[in-house]
């Protein structure tokens, strides 16, 4: 006879209840670990799956995502020439906030040659690349939007002619992609009343500044706004070429930074991302502590539960191996059935979270066994207590 599934059968509903609570710490345990995870992917999503081998930014910033950076458009021609370069693509990004299926969602734009250039989306599951220059979008589909559907930016509509998956910007905003000029102009144009307002007062500050009529209508149109700024050139080499040489030349004759994708990877975890992903290790290590600490206390009080039943065991002449073994078990069930239930749950809830969950294998078998341990090592307190027990004593005697 198995005094363990004895036991479970006879407080069936008890021991399920239990799993189930202990189960959902468990599932809150993993899916911190994911948070934790997911913050860092999500940051360096965009600098790992744009496939440049050099990023040229403005000097002395590290732009074009951990800090801003605007240079020239035709900056690209410049690094394209240097030796070495294979290929070189303006390269544009920026967050927005805009209303898209009755609720306001922020995403990041990213702009692009579309024409053969770097800083194309990946994974498209549905639809096609942009293949024209001007009115076509291609979207995440964490922002709602369907094939066909055209979107509202600046003063034109988009029609998505594409969708992608896990395309993300360092807070996990959805990615929207558009060729350069289009991108160039959401970003910068302004609607006809904006730019009557401020041709009005250009007007009065030249007015103001002692110019004549005539002069005035000539100077208004080199005050209006332009759009010729990017935020980076994505380099790819040629083969055999020194990465490191080709930065230096460009740093001294073009007076521009140019980084490696492991300089960007780290100057995000550095910078950016590093407060964040310290606040969220701080609290993934509090919760799993106090979730070992509930794990182990349960387990403790269960098994001082069974004083009573122990002194019986040892009475009708049941040994010591009996006894280990009933409490073992029982928290071994305890602690698997916990801990398949919290991670069922959390898989089962993992793509409704806004934020990208990451769960490493390597780090959720290291959390089962840490509670596995703790488990173990308090119920093996709770045998301590209850073998030193008299039974005399534990029936009341």
């Amino acid at each position: 006879m198995d005094l363990a599934i004895k036991d479970v059968r006879r407080h069936l509903g008890k021991f399920l209840a239990t799993i189930a609570g202990v189960g959902m710490l468990v599932a809150i345990v993993l899916i911190m670990n994911g948070i934790f995870q997911g913050n860092i992917a999500d940051g360096i999503w965009l600098i790992e799956n744009t496939r440049a081998d050099l990023w040229v930014v403005e000097r002395d910033r590290g732009g074009p995502f951990n800090e801003s950076s605007r240079i020239p458009t035709d900056s690209y021609r410049s690094v394209a020439a240097t030796p070495g370069v294979a290929r070189a693509s303006p390269f544009i990004s920026y967050a927005v906030q805009r209303e898209i299926g009755d609720r306001e969602q922020q995403f990041t734009i990213i702009g692009y040659d579309v024409f053969g250039g770097l800083g194309e989306p990946g994974r498209i599951i549905a639809g096609r690349p942009i293949r024209r220059a001007h009115y076509e979008l291609v979207a995440d589909r964490k922002l709602g939007l369907a094939l066909g559907q055209t979107l509202r930016l600046g003063v034109h509509d988009y029609t998505v002619v594409g969708l992608t998956r896990g395309a993300v910007d360092s807070g996990g905003n959805p990615l929207a992609y558009l060729s350069l000029p289009d991108a160039q102009e959401v970003l910068y144009q302004q609607d006809n009343r904006a730019l009557e307002v401020q041709r009005e007062s250009d007007r009065q500050r030249l007015e103001d500044a002692g110019y004549s009529s005539t002069e005035v209508e000539r100077l208004l149109p080199l005050l209006g706004g332009g759009s010729a700024t990017i935020s980076a050139v994505l380099v790819a080499l040629t083969p055999g070429a020194d990465r490191d040489a080709v930065a230096r030349h460009i740093e001294r004759w073009l007076y521009l930074s140019a980084y490696t994708t492991e300089q960007e990877r780290e100057l995000m975890l550095e910078g950016k991302l590093k407060r964040m992903t310290a606040i969220l290790g701080v609290f993934r290590t509090l919760l799993l502590a106090v979730a070992i600490v509930i794990i182990a206390l349960l387990i403790y009080v269960l098994t001082m539960e069974k004083v009573r039943a122990i002194a019986t065991l040892k009475i009708i002449g049941a040994g010591d191996g009996v006894i280990v073994r009933l409490i073992l078990e029982q928290a071994l069930v305890l602690t698997l059935g916990s801990f398949a239930f919290g991670w069922a749950l959390t898989t089962a809830t993992q793509d409704k979270f806004p934020r990208n969950l990451v769960l490493l294998p390597e780090e959720t078998m290291l959390t089962f066994i840490i509670m596995l341990v703790g488990g173990v090592l308090a119920s093996l307190m709770g045998i301590w207590h209850a073998l030193r027990t008299p039974p005399s004593l534990a029936l009341g005697g």
